[in-house]
């Protein structure tokens, strides 16, 4: 009988011992998907932000290139004219407010703003915007120094585009931004984080911009600069030491930042492994703890060991009660097997009642068919790994932003299924839309900019004709002069208000200059409905406004033209704008009193 009960006793150790093992290996491989997964979410945020960072540095070389597209240049060094467009262009730019240079093709300057010091002609910046434009790439400089009035040093960036004259580059106009005061630089500081440092680095390591201002023109690791040059392309991690401290860094370079620069996350290896390997201790901890809780409970025939296991796993449970990040593990049809308690919660249904449901029943219906596709070609790939956002419905019905990754493990006999990784991305989402809106609307008038109109025009000049009218406001500049600018702003979102009155719900109202308008009417054919809102567009400009206490008259001249189906869009704009200056030569112009912001045209 004694040796019977050592043998239960040593079976049940055996076995006992062959649970732990188990559990340990399930928590080394939920550890190891996990840090796969912050590895990849950490990988696709910092790729996203240097897109976004790329794009605001290109919007910046885009508006000089219009600047450069509307202003016909003599290239003579000390030109006053010359002179007088870029202190004006500099003094009214958000983006260029420091200074900028014309330049003949070689680099010698021509004509130099003077509110601020720019880079010694010695700087090596100047040489890479050159070899960048003869290159045919947008020409970013890395970070350039200015010397200010008082010997302080001043970090500058460079923007180059080529002055074309007759087909061939005749000149350089390069714009020059301060760093510390730059939308990226904003934009960058308000990634600020107690855990991680956000830099954006010029191809010698220089911060150019970061989440940390005082960091501005300070370098970066040497490793880190290592690392971007042997992967010129793409996202890599880098590990180094510093202090003492192992770093992490996650280092985008690429055509997503232009000019050679390069977008740099940086945080302590502590830090970035985390919540996710200290939990992971402390299961094992917990394991550990169970095993031996366990053979002290098989002496007592394992009722100590029921009791022991039931507490591990309400420990188990706690650990995910109040994680962010929703984890589950579907089954093939995708029913959910598995649930944090936290997908509850977040999603404001009942603890435990997504058990069994469906997940692609929780999916906004537009997301669906989608959605579907990705799983099963997902399930087809043996530890595939899937990233996408899609919609999800809460328990109100309403739909919120989640970004997902979904790895298949089913081969895995720990998971066996899907394993998801969710977290809730709706204010990144609404600032992504927030940015592609800015991008396409008037920020003064809130209506749609050239850009935007323009693509309306193709788009509608595929399918049939547009009535473009083309408005320039009379007697606006001598308002704008007398009152101030501020006087100028109030009076065009009083004019854009008044237009986009007189439009149909199908009529496309933009702002395409300082202060000129466009209406695009799809659809309309006769002159007869084009002069009809013609004349609406002047009856409505022709009663008084009332501008900062004062009342003001202003009119306007417009153009007409009826362009048909598959016309050249840029050449019906160009049509309109030339019989709006038909116009202009015909009427005597109307006085009115000054309003205006940004740059305007001449006077009439």
């Amino acid at each position: 009988m004694r040796l019977r009960n050592w043998i239960a006793v040593v079976v049940s150790v055996v076995l006992l011992i062959a649970v732990g093992v188990v559990g340990v290996l399930v928590n080394r491989s939920a550890l190891r998907a996990a840090d796969t997964v912050h590895r990849t979410d950490t990988e696709a945020l910092a790729v996203n932000n240097a897109t976004l960072a790329g794009q605001m540095q290109l919007l910046a070389a885009k508006d000089l290139a219009a600047f450069v597209a509307g202003h016909s240049f003599h290239l003579a060094a000390g030109d006053a004219g010359d002179r007088a467009a870029l202190e004006e262009y500099v003094a009214e730019s958000a983006l260029f407010p420091y200074g900028a240079v014309l330049s003949a093709p070689d680099g010698t300057a021509l004509t130099t703003t003077r509110a601020h010091p720019l880079p010694a002609a010695s700087d090596d910046g100047y040489q890479v915007l050159r070899a960048l434009l003869t290159e045919g790439k947008p020409a970013f400089s890395p970070v350039m120094t200015a010397t200010a009035a008082d010997g302080t040093p001043v970090a500058v960036q460079g923007v180059a585009v080529p002055v074309v004259v007759g087909g061939a580059a005749a000149g350089i106009l390069t714009g020059f931004s301060r760093l510390t005061t730059t939308t990226l630089q904003a934009y960058t500081a308000k990634l600020k984080s107690t855990a991680h440092l956000t830099t954006i680095v010029d191809g010698t390591g220089t911060v150019g911009f970061s989440s940390e201002a005082g960091v501005v023109g300070t370098k970066v690791d040497p490793a880190i600069v290592a690392a971007a040059a042997a992967h010129p392309s793409g996202s890599i991690f880098v590990e180094y030491s510093a202090g003492g401290t192992r770093q992490v860094a996650v280092v985008v370079t690429g055509d997503l930042l232009p000019g050679g620069w390069a977008y740099v996350r940086t945080q302590s290896r502590a830090s970035f492994d985390g919540a996710v390997h200290s939990r992971s201790q402390t299961i094992n901890l917990a394991l550990l703890a169970m095993l031996v809780i366990g053979a002290v409970g098989i002496l007592i025939l394992g009722y100590r060991s029921q009791v022991q296991r039931r507490r591990a796993d309400e420990r188990f449970q706690a650990l995910f009660q109040h994680a962010p990040d929703m984890v589950a593990v579907l089954d093939e049809e995708g029913h959910v097997a598995f649930s944090s308690p936290s997908a509850a919660s977040v999603l404001h249904f009942p603890p435990g009642s997504l058990q069994g449901t469906n997940v692609f029943d929780l999916v906004h219906p537009g997301d669906r068919p989608r959605m579907e596709e990705a799983f099963a070609g997902l399930r087809s790939r043996r530890a595939g790994v899937l990233r996408l956002q899609t919609r999800i419905l809460n328990a109100a019905g309403e739909a919120t932003w989640f970004e997902f990754t979904a790895s298949n493990q089913r081969h895995n006999p720990a998971l066996a299924g899907i394993v998801i990784n969710a977290r809730d991305i709706s204010e990144t989402r609404a600032f992504q839309e927030r940015l592609a809106h800015e991008a396409q609307h008037d920020a003064l008038t809130g209506l749609p900019n050239r850009r935007r109109l323009q693509d309306a025009l193709g788009s509608s000049l595929r399918d049939s004709p547009v009535a473009v009218l083309f408005v320039d406001l009379d007697g606006f500049k001598p308002v704008n002069d007398r009152y101030g600018h501020e006087a100028g702003d109030d009076l065009l979102r009083q004019v854009a208000s008044r237009l986009s009155s007189c439009v149909r719900e199908q009529d496309v109202l933009a702002r395409v200059g300082g202060d000129e308008f466009v209406v695009l009417m799809p659809g309309i054919t006769t002159p007869a409905d084009a002069h009809s809102m013609n004349a609406r567009v002047r009856a409505a400009l022709e009663h008084p406004f009332r501008v900062l206490g004062n009342e003001v008259r202003i009119g306007a001249s417009v153009g007409v033209h009826l362009a048909a189906a598959t016309d050249d869009p840029d050449q019906a704009l160009r049509a309109a704008d030339h019989a709006m200056y038909s116009v202009k030569r015909g009427t005597a112009a109307r006085a009115a009193q000054p309003v205006g912001s940004g740059r305007h045209r001449a006077p009439d």
